[in-house]
This record gives structure tokens, C-alpha cells and sequence, in this order.
């Protein structure tokens, strides 16, 4: 699953893919944006740990978890 997380005051972004379900992603943010935790940890595919602090969000986008098509589409 592809996640992008915008920050703010900052014209890059952060986007890696992961073996995290859309489910988990939204969970963890959801969690430390009401409990007001300083930072969220994901994982990427690959074991890379992304620590991101909450006061820099922009906006978090959870792409979908369907396989990419290879090829052409007739």
C-alpha cells in the first residue's frame, strides 16, 4: 500500500510503500492525533522505520491495497 504524508511549511513529502493495511495506517494516526502523542512510527516494505512528528502533518493519503496493473489496457 502506497503512503504519502505531506508536511507542512515544507514543499516534500514523504511516501514509501508498506505491508501495513489501510486499517493499521488510519488506527495509529487516528490514536496520535486524539491522544496527543508527539510522533507516529510506520513501517515501509522493506523494514525501513519512518518516525514523523504529529505537529508537522500536512495531510496523510493510504492509497489503495489492490495490485498495479503491468501492461497495456486495450
Amino acid at each position: 500500500m502506497d503512503i504519502r504524508i505531506g508536511i507542512t511549511n515544507s514543499p516534500r513529502e514523504i511516501n514509501f510503500e508498506s505491508s501495513q493495511t489501510a486499517q493499521e495506517v488510519e488506527t495509529i494516526v487516528a490514536t496520535a492525533l486524539e491522544s496527543d502523542s508527539k510522533f507516529i512510527k510506520l513501517n515501509d516494505s522493506k523494514g525501513k522505520l519512518y518516525i514523523v512528528p504529529v505537529s508537522s502533518f500536512g495531510y496523510i493519503e493510504v492509497g489503495s491495497e489492490s495490485a498495479r496493473r503491468v501492461g497495456f489496457v486495450a
